[in-house]
């Protein structure tokens, strides 16, 4: 069966979604260890979650990019998510999706969440012809995330390295092997319906 252009694919259960992000170790270790973002983490910027495991490798060279050293499983509740979908718009201005881009302009300021959609990636960080969801919060939306959604952090960088050895030893069976399970979001649709260019 083909893959739709763009789905939201995540590891997700009944009550969360889990989501991925990078930083550097003194921010990404403290978050790991108490499950929550450590006083230095700034809430006054936007913050950017990825549903998608190999997407977010693509976007910190499996943990190696300097800032990025630390990946994040950040388990968040789906009524969460969902908030956030419901209220974002599309990062970039999309003809026939918005009235004009003076409209697009005034929602993107409005809104506490954007969506970005990338290609997603295989095991060798290769574009794929269909794309994944990026979520960017900000504003209220990076309040809720840190103080409200956030169900568990976990430090997924020596999965990111053991899965990045076995690629880089041609294994890719076993790589895969080890990638976190990424189901349809059975949710989407409804509330992807004015976030699809």
């Amino acid at each position: 069966m083909e893959e739709p252009h763009r789905r939201i694919r995540a590891v997700h259960t009944a009550s969360t979604v889990t989501v991925y992000q990078a930083y550097s170790p003194h921010i990404g270790q403290p978050a790991a260890r108490e499950g929550r973002f450590p006083p230095v983490w700034k809430r006054d910027r936007m913050t950017w979650i990825k549903p998608s495991f190999l997407w977010m490798m693509y976007r910190c060279g499996w943990g190696a990019k300097a800032g990025q050293e630390t990946v994040l499983a950040v388990e968040i509740t789906r009524e969460g998510f969902e908030w956030a979908l419901r209220h974002a718009c599309l990062s970039s201005y999309v003809r026939g999706v918005h009235p004009d881009r003076a409209t697009w302009q005034r929602q993107v300021k409005q809104v506490p969440a954007r969506v970005q959609w990338d290609p997603e990636r295989d095991l060798h960080l290769r574009p794929l012809a269909y794309r994944s969801l990026q979520l960017g919060l900000c504003g209220e939306a990076v309040r809720r995330y840190a103080d409200e959604w956030t169900v568990g952090i976990g430090d997924v960088t020596p999965l990111a390295r053991e899965i990045h050895a076995l690629v880089r030893g041609g294994d890719l069976d076993s790589a895969a092997r080890l990638l976190p399970q990424e189901r349809p979001y059975s949710a989407a649709d409804e509330l992807l319906a004015n976030l699809r260019p």
